[in-house]
């Protein structure tokens, strides 16, 4: 009888404490910022048709949890504030206290193991390390199940990990010399060029993943409707011949041999699945507003030309998804271009065309803009260690498109390409106060073959290439790694680009 007694005192205990029960989304603690000048959204779960408040600062509101246990509030928008303030969810039996809340602007980071690089290995960490103090920049940098491990099958400690709920675990952190260290290194440097500008708070979201290919993050749906991507859905996807080699070769490594606790129809879960990172970090974040998007991908699907020509495609349909699904149609959406790396020590013989179908994705996304980072490539290293050109240059976007300050977003882009009188001309935008070269000497990368170096004249926004003969095409910086060096007066760099001749 007293061991039923037990039994029944803490089964009531049990009850009691599930009743009383609310929980918030992961990306929910001390020290986030909140997105400004819009609805803010709060919401989490609870016990159906109970009772709950949530006070932010002065202002309280309260609802009753839905048959479904979930609840939402929506505070209105508010201006941009430093000022920490604090936000209290309670229900009869619970409490939840979060602190340190500023409220300003969000900018979400997601791609592979180049947006992911932290500072500690970026190139001017210890010169950059005492300026990190930073109250107003704030980070949430989740870590994330199977992070570095290459080359071995996950443990069953990871494979526990491997669902949508747990894959992403982390808090935010207010910028310091210890918090900078694991964070995004082109994240942490486009926040500090945005905080220093605008003097407002700035929230950072790093989502990225080493070696992930862009199909993680595009939303399985996205990809179900479109005809030319359907086929990324079919079967297991470590057998895909849809998706690139080196990512099924990982995933054969690490799931491919060994039970694993959490599959589906499209095979075990894995960090490079398709869809799997939108589901695991993307989607539960979609109701919570945010500034733009900074995208740093492309190193996984540039080595094989089928991966290649589908890209700027494949881009498009996520950027689109992803607008619609924030319900955010001009949600900004600025992305880096691949930099350069010898042949000789990756496998990076498509990646000038692949850096072209970057390129063209200027002309066909409203709202987006792209860092231009081959001067600043690592000839025998697909990791360039800086990283401080590539945030502040994305930073540059921001600032023009999305601030409205009369900031030169990029280096010179070609407009167009023509043939008189035994010359090819090229005219370039973004040239400034016109063109010139990054180490003073003549101008280097101009080919009319895509192979040969053609002797090039500047010509104040315009570029002259002397030919007998109309070319079909007028081509730069067309290697893997390259030495081309055509700035605009600002010392910023020219894409690579091969277009036709009008």
């Amino acid at each position: 009888m007293r061991y039923l007694l037990g039994c029944t005192f803490f089964f009531a205990l049990g009850m009691h404490i599930m009743v009383a029960q609310l929980s918030l989304p992961k990306i929910f603690t001390n020290n986030m910022v909140l997105q400004r000048d819009t609805a803010i959204h709060i919401w989490g779960k609870g016990i159906p048709n109970t009772a709950l408040e949530v006070q932010f600062g002065s202002e309280t509101i309260s609802t009753t949890v839905r048959h479904d246990t979930t609840w939402n509030i929506l505070f209105k928008g508010r201006k941009a504030n430093a000022k920490p303030q604090t936000i209290q969810i309670k229900n009869e039996q619970q409490k939840i206290i979060l602190t340190n809340i500023l409220i300003g602007d969000l900018w979400l980071c997601i791609g592979q193991s180049n947006m992911e690089w932290p500072m500690e290995k970026e190139m001017h960490f210890n010169a950059e390390v005492k300026n990190a103090n930073q109250p107003s920049l704030r980070f949430y940098n989740p870590n994330y199940a199977g992070k570095d491990i290459y080359n071995e099958s996950f443990s069953d400690s990871v494979l526990s990990l491997l669902n949508t709920k747990n894959f992403y675990k982390g808090n935010w952190a207010v910028s310091d010399s210890n918090s900078v260290k694991q964070m995004s290194a082109v994240g942490y440097y486009f926040g500090k060029e945005i905080l220093e500008k605008e003097h407002i708070p700035i929230g950072l979201i790093n989502m990225a993943i080493g070696g992930a290919p862009i199909e993680a993050f595009v939303s399985n749906k996205a990809m179900e409707s479109d005809p030319k991507f359907i086929q990324k859905l079919k079967g297991n996807w470590l057998n895909n011949q849809e998706l690139p080699v080196w990512v099924r070769e990982r995933g054969q490594q690490n799931v491919g041999n060994i039970p694993v606790l959490y599959q589906d129809a499209l095979g075990p879960n894995h960090a490079f699945k398709p869809g799997f990172a939108y589901t695991a970090g993307i989607e539960p974040m979609l109701q919570m507003p945010i500034k733009g998007i900074l995208w740093y991908q492309g190193e996984s699907n540039a080595q094989e030309p089928e991966r290649v020509n589908e890209y700027g495609e494949l881009q498009k349909l996520m950027i689109e998804d992803y607008r619609n699904n924030w319900k955010q149609p001009k949600l900004p959406f600025y992305w880096v271009q691949l930099s350069t790396i010898d042949t000789a020590h990756y496998n990076s013989k498509f990646w000038p065309e692949f850096r072209n179908v970057q390129r063209k994705l200027l002309d066909e996304v409203k709202h987006g803009g792209m860092a231009v980072t081959s001067d600043i490539g690592a000839k025998d290293d697909v990791h360039p260690t800086n990283k401080k050109d590539v945030g502040e240059r994305l930073g540059r976007w921001a600032l023009n498109f999305t601030y409205r300050r009369k900031v030169i977003p990029s280096g010179p882009l070609p407009k167009e390409a023509t043939y008189k009188n035994g010359r090819v001309i090229v005219d370039f935008k973004y040239s400034t106060k016109g063109l010139k070269t990054s180490d003073n000497n003549y101008v280097k990368g101009f080919s009319l073959n895509g192979k040969t170096e053609s002797h090039a004249i500047l010509n104040g926004s315009s570029v002259e290439i002397p030919s007998r003969t109309k070319p079909k095409f007028v081509y730069y910086s067309w290697q893997s790694y390259t030495d081309a060096n055509l700035v605009n007066s600002e010392g910023l760099p020219t894409s690579t680009f091969k277009i036709p001749l009008r």
